[in-house]
């Protein structure tokens, strides 16, 4: 069996590089390379490479992303995708590869755009039967008067956060009207446009779905307590500052309707490759509230997707593989 050539692609033009390089290094180990020869390159302004194992830095050619190494030139089968923020989850590599005809992991460009943009993806997603959203407003620009807008039009307490943003980087809870105005320059700083949202009392949760052989699968749901006022940065990268329950804590008839609504949100949205969906169960309706979309979720040893896949019983190397084939198809 001839073995297909894939480029494992990390870093990226955020500060979600750090995570995107840990999350590469996960994958790398688990790739199935009785199957694959893996490459892994990495993706930075101006400086785009494949690294071998003694340390050699090999620049990629943009035009055709192959790399010479000395006499002989490589080319890829496909991409595995593992680049958190831009130009990764955007859709920016997306289209640049739909355009040189080379397969990837992830969603197409158009997909991934969208979901990058909490406001648009929520606007998508109104009328999937279950599925809540959280009242908001999407801020295009700050002004002397935004705050006092905002107190107009919403309820307190509030999340604030940069509309592109991942990582939660830029964000806020917002408690009293004081506050406000600091954590839209915050968000602001971050991005061009800001969400604001009424704060939903409940539990949160972040569940893993990917395609296989055509059908969505929908993984045990995580439920994420932290002992920080929401699950920011350090929450997640940090280790003990959350606490993580997989499989989370809900009833037969909850789990079945999480997954009812996962497979909706993935199909409407056109996602391809594995996703994870964060939301809220309400404190004393149990609705099932929407918060958003991560088209390119982490992939370390702790990330919320490994921690789902080892609970189906199924190995990394089984779902790694099972998400490459699937780009073919």
């Amino acid at each position: 069996m001839t073995k297909k050539k894939i480029a494992l692609i990390m870093g990226g033009y955020t500060g979600e590089s750090v995570v995107s390089e840990k999350s590469a290094t996960v994958v790398a180990q688990h790739l199935d390379r009785e199957r694959y020869e893996v490459y892994p390159l990495h993706i930075y302004p101006g400086n785009w490479y494949l690294e071998t194992e003694d340390g050699t830095q090999w620049p990629v050619d943009k035009n055709a992303f192959t790399v010479a190494m000395g006499s002989e030139k490589v080319s890829f089968d496909g991409i595995f995708n593992i680049i958190h923020g831009s130009p990764g989850e955007d859709g920016k590599l997306a289209g640049y590869f739909d355009m040189l005809g080379i397969p990837y992991t992830t969603c197409d460009a158009l997909t991934s755009s969208i979901t990058m943009n909490k406001g648009y993806t929520k606007a998508i997603l109104e009328g999937i039967a279950d599925l809540y959203m959280a009242r908001s407003l999407q801020l295009f620009a700050n002004g002397p008067e935004t705050a006092s807008e905002v107190l107009g039009q919403l309820n307190l307490p509030y999340f604030v956060k940069p509309n592109n943003g991942g990582s939660s980087i830029g964000m806020s809870k917002v408690k009293t009207a004081e506050e406000l105005e600091e954590a839209l320059n915050k968000a602001f700083q971050e991005d061009k446009q800001v969400l604001v949202e009424e704060f939903v009392t409940g539990r949160e949760f972040s569940v893993g779905i990917y395609k296989t052989a055509g059908q969505v699968n929908v993984l045990p749901a995580t439920e994420i307590i932290s002992s920080k006022e929401f699950f920011d940065f350090e929450a997640k990268y940090s280790p003990g500052v959350s606490e993580e329950i997989t499989p989370g804590r809900m009833d037969e008839r909850e789990v079945e309707r999480v997954k009812q609504i996962a497979e909706k949100v993935y199909l409407k949205l056109n996602c391809k490759g594995s996703v994870r969906m964060d939301y809220f169960l309400e404190k004393d309706s149990g609705k099932f509230f929407f918060i958003e979309i991560n088209t390119v979720p982490g992939q370390t040893e702790t990330s919320l997707i490994s921690q789902q896949v080892r609970a189906t019983g199924k190995t990394l190397k089984e779902f790694y593989t099972e998400l490459i084939e699937e780009m073919w198809t």
